[in-house]
Formats: structure tokens, C-alpha cells, sequence
């Protein structure tokens, strides 16, 4: 059976991850990471001379952030150094020395990259945008990101979307982040479509372990760079590069 084959046997919705699986602002988000986070630890070293200081790399960005809320990702990549600071709460300043206060300095990077630069949707995705509208397929964008809707607006793809679950609807809602599947599940309850009818694309271990977790009729897997085998390891049924690689 055919990758097209596989994916529509069981495709009535398409539960589509943003950054990194339908527009390359993941790599933005990589960039704004690093800059925050090192421009922390160097902060600290300087201040404290104490605590596990070297310098942030590509590598604690899968390991930790990738895929995640953003509070969880400052959390967890601190818990990784052994640092512990405050949780704070999102009305922070980005200059507050809590876990809200770093995710917030943060997003003002990406920010304003987002409005300086702009986003260009990956080609391929848009080609399968453009297919699965051909076979009636709904379609459902699923984001730990708070900045979800500013994205998909940037990239010219908010109309295409009526179902949008990201960071700020499920810290509305109480549903916890990826890897737990809840915020999948609720898109796939709002197109009204049964879990194992719906597919799951994703470029982070968090989401294809989401995937996995809710029983999701299929879990693609998309390598943008965390590699084929741990996508599959995490919960993909199958790995592509490009998801141009699913059309007939």
C-alpha cells in the first residue's frame, strides 16, 4: 500500500501541527530560543558563578522545548541544568526571573521576527492543503503555541482553517500540552470526527507521543530534523521529509 493509500483509508480529518510540519517557523522559534536562553544562563553565570551555565544548543531544543507550551519548555530545559526559578504567572514581564517571565522574553523574539520577515508555508504542505480540500477532508491546525493564529495569518493559511486548537485555547479550556493527547482529541471532537478516523502530522517527539497516546487512527511523522527513527520510535506509523510525499 502506498503512502496515499495508507493515509486516506483511514483520513476523514487531518489534525495538522504548525511550526515546522505547515510553515518553517520552527526554526524561527529554534532561533529565539537559543537567544533567550543563553542570554540567561550568561546573565546568571555572571550574577551567581553557580549552577550548570554552558551554553544552549540545537540539541536541548528537541530534547526539551520542542513541541511543548511554551512555560513547560523554560521548565523543563532549566529543570535538565538544575535550575529552579518560580513558575510566575503569564502576565509577567519578560524581564521577571520566573519560568512565565523567560517564555515571554522569548516570544518577543519571535515576534519580531514574525513581523519583520514574515512566513512562507512549506510548498509541499499547501500541495496536500490543496488535495485533502479536493477528497472533503476536514482539517484541523493543533499548536502549543500561543502564537498560532498570528502564523497561519503571516503564511496566508488562517482561512483554511475553522478548527485552530492552540496555546491560548487550551490554557483557556484546562487541557494539558503535548505529549498528552487531549489538545488532539479536542480538535478531532470540534470537526466531529472519532479519533480513529482522524490523522495526526507532526515534526516533534511531544506530538507523535501525543499521537501514539490517543489512539489516533494515523500518526505521520514529518522529519524536519529530529530524525526518521525517532519519530518512529515516539509514535509515528510512518516518517516522510515533505508531506508532498502523501499525494497520489
Amino acid at each position: 500500500m502506498s503512502a496515499n493509500e495508507t493515509l486516506m483509508s483511514v483520513c476523514d480529518a487531518a489534525l495538522f501541527d504548525l511550526d515546522g510540519v505547515l510553515t518553517p517557523t520552527a526554526e524561527v522559534h529554534m532561533h529565539a530560543w537559543a537567544r533567550m536562553f543563553n542570554e540567561y544562563l550568561a546573565g546568571r553565570a555572571a550574577a551567581q558563578g553557580s549552577g550548570n551555565t554552558a551554553e544552549y544548543t540545537d540539541a536541548d531544543y528537541f530534547a526539551h522545548v520542542d513541541g511543548k507550551p511554551r512555560y513547560d519548555g523554560v521548565r523543563d530545559f532549566l529543570a535538565s541544568r538544575g535550575i529552579e526559578l518560580p513558575w510566575g504567572d503569564p502576565s509577567d514581564l519578560p524581564e521577571a526571573e520566573t519560568v512565565c517571565g523567560l517564555g515571554n522574553r522569548k516570544n518577543l523574539s519571535f515576534a519580531a521576527v514574525l513581523a519583520s520577515d514574515g512566513v512562507t508555508p512549506y510548498p509541499g504542505s499547501v500541495r496536500l492543503l490543496d488535495y485533502l480540500a479536493t477528497q472533503r477532508v476536514a482539517v484541523a491546525v493543533v499548536s502549543s503555541s500561543q502564537n498560532a493564529d498570528a502564523v497561519l495569518t503571516a503564511a496566508g493559511l488562517r482561512d483554511r482553517f475553522e478548527v485552530v486548537v492552540d496555546g491560548r485555547l487550551a490554557h483557556a479550556e484546562g487541557l494539558p500540552g503535548k505529549p498528552a493527547p487531549d489538545t488532539y482529541l479536542r480538535a478531532a471532537e470540534a470537526l466531529g470526527v472519532p479519533k480513529e478516523r482522524a490523522v495526526v502530522f507532526e515534526d516533534a517527539v511531544s506530538g507523535t507521543e501525543a499521537g501514539r497516546a490517543g489512539h489516533f487512527g494515523l500518526v505521520v511523522g514529518v522529519d524536519r530534523g529530529v530524525g526518521a527513527r525517532t519519530l518512529l520510535d515516539s509514535g509515528a506509523d510512518l516518517v516522510v521529509s515533505d508531506l508532498a510525499e502523501l499525494l497520489p
